[in-house]
């Protein structure tokens, strides 16, 4: 393991990456896009195998996915449109190439959580979900016009592990378009970048933190715990001690960990960001989704509680 650290770190410190993976008859794969493809894919593998284990039917991740995918690129792209205006305004054209880099995860988590809320709501396989959730003789709220919001919190709870999953991967597409890099450091495992990509105030510098392996890194943990938790789940559910009264438990610590892994993380960030109070806007929207998944929480401890939803 540590031969595999060493050569990995020599590696960063002198490796130039390059932002396409290959071309072939015109068609051209940039890294970046691969590698959100492959932690995509990657996370859903896992969440199916977990799916396949609660019982629900595979094709409501494969649809949600889909949906998912697409709306969830869309919020990506629009957020950081807006984040970014001052280029867009002058380069419009540039809004439609996503492969050059240009996604903001708060943007695509947002449009991702309505299209589960409408999933959950709207689809038919709710009471196939209910009728399976009855089978386990697991308690349900006792009014009914709710039961919409268990399947919503059970849905995102699989979801997290492919939006974590997608995030570790697709932080590797940052490091080969040399972008989303942090500040100078000696350090042994800095990343060289090209000069034309370094901010002028740091034009001397040669080499950067390289913060999309931290975020990769601490990412991956999450998922990794993420998938322990759904695991020890599991087995409550088998051994008769699990209630609903836990559903969505997963989904918000995952987004309450990766809240407080982006805030730290962008203290190291050197690359163009609105401020608001001398912190870089992601942290405010960091710290906004921290409070958010703390609310969420206790609201819905005290919804199930009302409800005739206990611990067990």
């Amino acid at each position: 393991f540590q031969n595999i650290s060493t050569s990995m770190i020599n590696f960063l410190h002198t490796h130039i990456p390059n932002p396409l993976l290959v071309n072939i008859g015109g068609v051209t794969i940039h890294w970046y896009g691969f590698l959100i493809v492959l932690g995509f894919l990657c996370g859903l593998i896992v969440a199916l195998r977990l799916a396949k284990k609660y019982g629900l039917d595979p094709k409501v991740l494969y649809d949600l996915s889909f949906y998912g995918l697409i709306f969830g690129l869309i919020g990506d792209r629009t957020y950081y449109v807006i984040y970014a205006w001052e280029y867009y305004r002058e380069n419009p054209l540039d809004i439609v190439k996503i492969w050059e880099g240009g996604l903001a995860i708060h943007g695509g988590i947002t449009a991702g959580l309505i299209v589960f809320l409408v999933y959950a709501k709207k689809s038919k396989t709710l009471n196939d979900w209910l009728a399976a959730i009855q089978e386990k003789k697991i308690a349900l709220p006792a009014n009914k016009k709710r039961h919409w919001f268990l399947y919503f919190f059970f849905l995102i709870d699989l979801a997290v592990v492919i939006l974590l999953s997608g995030l570790a991967f697709g932080r590797w597409g940052n490091y080969f378009n040399q972008e989303l890099f942090g500040k100078p450091t000696e350090l042994a495992w800095g990343i060289p970048i090209e000069p034309r990509f370094r901010p002028d105030e740091y034009k001397t510098a040669t080499y950067f933190h390289p913060t999309f392996l931290y975020e990769s890194v601490a990412d991956l943990v999450l998922v990794a715990t993420l998938v322990f938790l759904h695991t020890r789940r599991l087995k409550k559910n088998l051994a008769g001690k699990f209630s609903a009264y836990y559903f969505g438990n997963i989904a918000l610590f995952g987004l309450g960990g990766y809240s407080i892994i982006r805030f730290f993380n962008e203290f190291l960030r050197i690359d163009y960001s609105p401020t608001v109070f001398n912190l870089r806007v992601a942290q405010p929207v960091s710290l906004v989704l921290l409070l958010v998944v703390i609310t969420v929480f206790f609201l819905k401890k005290r919804f199930f509680q009302q409800h005739g939803v206990q611990k067990k």
